[in-house]
């Protein structure tokens, strides 16, 4: 479970704590070695009165939202037909030697890539899971899909967007398995600039699934070859545009629930690799090719983010003054926050302040004319999702109009038509999904503090309110964000606050300002 400092949330895995590669997510780069902050509680424990357990709690969350337990027969069947009847694209490319990079025990494996070197420049390989090639518009899959959005993740469970025969099965990346897939082929200069960009149907075959700490563990000991090796070239050379551009990632690390080995749960800060960051400028690469695509064809569903205003960005200019956070005439809110380290009291505060510059991401369909406001501001670029179709609706659409336009055919009706609705169909899940993944960080944020009421801890003011009392602290250990009582609390700096209330039955954690 993860909570970001950030605008934009990623779509997850509780298995595993997968990150699907957007863009859109704020990265930190912690040197592998630095251990994670965790505190433990077990999953059926009874943390407070007349609560039985963190499980019972998670259950209590489900209903709440009212996520759905398990898929309709009709939905079911649907999915298990196609998993064993969808014809195979014309062409092969399992000649290719791509490799998925995942957290541990992933599943749903919606990316393979490869890199080439291409005379003094690259061709990058990017293979999507062809979730279209399973699941046809109208039918009984799509329906359900389109009602629920995206996976929601949970640290107990999942609830997918698509039944595991075709997440976890036909239409995941596995290794060794064939399967169909959007082969993205973009071909970059020796800068890393983008020169060529193609998309066709065609089937592929991982070669190996790979995670994070196996990639960096190669890159830093000069034992990564082939993608590997190029991956840890086309990376940074990708993040130098991002931020040449104006691109925002933000340093910050992630509050997340994971299961601990022993039954129980670990809260705890994780900042990814530096490998991370480079496969997520691979997934933006692909994405901002796609919204070219859709763009130039003037039909399409893009991911949005408005430039703050004026006002705003005066105010958090305002803001790194009196935090200490240098911020040279000329620079932009990117290079600002490129170099700040989440552990300097300061740059925790500035950095979740100063996120208000990067709120109100939104979708936006089109078709006939591109939208007025086409730009994803932390990208810096016109952009779209199109690298996560197991876990995310609107990808699987915007994958199926860009394989159209590539092709120079029309956009399928039942595809064109469906754009309209997306928006809306995303935000409503969205919400729902940072609703549960909040209520489940919350639960066990109180139930690992329950047992502590009364101590003093020293916390940092990452946020104060003008005219309000109060303000929210984030403690290191347990990793724990909350709402803080008390006058005056002195944004961006150290203070002992001593914790007065922890309920896991109402998943509220209170602390005051300690004398």
């Amino acid at each position: 479970m993860r909570i970001r400092l950030h605008a934009e949330h990623g779509t997850g895995s509780q298995n595993g704590q997968r990150s699907d590669g957007q863009a859109e997510q704020a990265r930190g780069q912690r040197p592998p070695e630095q251990k994670h902050e965790q505190k433990h509680v077990a999953a059926d424990s009874g943390p407070g009165a007349g609560f039985s357990g963190l499980s019972a709690g998670f259950a209590r969350i489900r209903r709440e939202f009212d996520l759905p337990d398990g898929f309709p027969p009709a939905a079911q069947a649907e999915a298990e037909r196609a998993a064993t009847s969808a014809a195979p694209p014309d062409e092969d490319r399992t000649d290719l030697p791509l490799v998925t990079i995942d957290p541990p025990g992933s599943m749903d494996l919606d990316q393979a890539l490869a890199i080439e070197r291409r005379g003094e420049g690259y061709r990058v390989w990017y293979a999507i899971a062809d979730v279209g090639a399973f699941v046809r518009p109208g039918g009984a899959v799509d329906r359900e899909a389109r009602a629920r959005g995206e996976t929601v993740y949970l640290p107990d469970t999942r609830v997918p967007l698509h039944p595991a025969v075709l997440s976890e099965g036909a239409a995941s990346l596995l290794p060794g398995q064939t399967r169909p897939a959007a082969l993205w082929r973009i071909d970059l200069g020796a800068s890393g600039e983008v020169e060529a960009v193609d998309l066709r149907r065609a089937l592929v075959r991982s070669r190996e699934r790979l995670d994070y700490d196996a990639v960096q563990a190669a890159v830093d000991a000069g034992t990564a070859e082939g993608t590997l090796a190029l991956l840890a070239e086309v990376g940074p050379l990708r993040l130098g545009l991002e931020r040449a551009r104006g691109g925002v990632s933000l340093p910050t690390p992630e509050q997340r629930v994971v299961p601990d080995g022993d039954g129980g749960y670990a809260v705890e800060f994780r900042s990814g690799h530096p490998c991370e960051a480079w496969n997520a400028q691979i997934s933006l690469l692909t994405g901002m090719s796609a919204a070219r695509l859709m763009l130039d064809a003037g039909i399409g569903v893009l991911r949005v983010l408005p430039e703050a205003g004026p006002r705003d960005v005066a105010t958090v200019r305002r803001m790194a003054a009196a935090l200490g956070v240098p911020w040279p005439e000329g620079a932009s809110y990117g290079d600002v926050v490129h170099g700040l380290d989440p552990k300097i009291p300061g740059h925790a505060a500035f950095l979740n302040e100063s996120a208000v510059l990067l709120r109100g991401a939104a979708y936006v369909s089109f078709n006939g004319s591109p939208p007025e406001h086409a730009v994803h501001a932390a990208v810096a670029a016109p952009y779209a999702h199109v690298t996560a179709p197991l876990r995310r609706l609107v990808d699987r659409y915007a994958t199926e109009v860009c394989l159209a336009v590539a092709a120079g055919t029309p956009v399928p009706e039942e595809v064109a038509g469906a754009l309209a609705a997306l928006p809306e169909e995303m935000a409503s899940s969205a919400r729902r999904a940072s609703g549960v993944e909040r209520a489940c960080v919350d639960l066990v944020e109180a139930a690992v503090l329950e047992p502590r009421v009364g101590e003093v801890f020293e916390a940092v003011v990452i946020d104060v309110e003008e005219g309000r009392p109060g303000g929210r602290i984030q403690i290191a250990e347990p990793a724990v964000i909350a709402r803080c009582d008390g006058d005056g609390l002195p944004l961006g700096e150290r203070i002992p606050v001593r914790l007065t209330r922890a309920d896991p039955g109402t998943r509220e954690v209170r602390f005051t300002a300690a004398s």
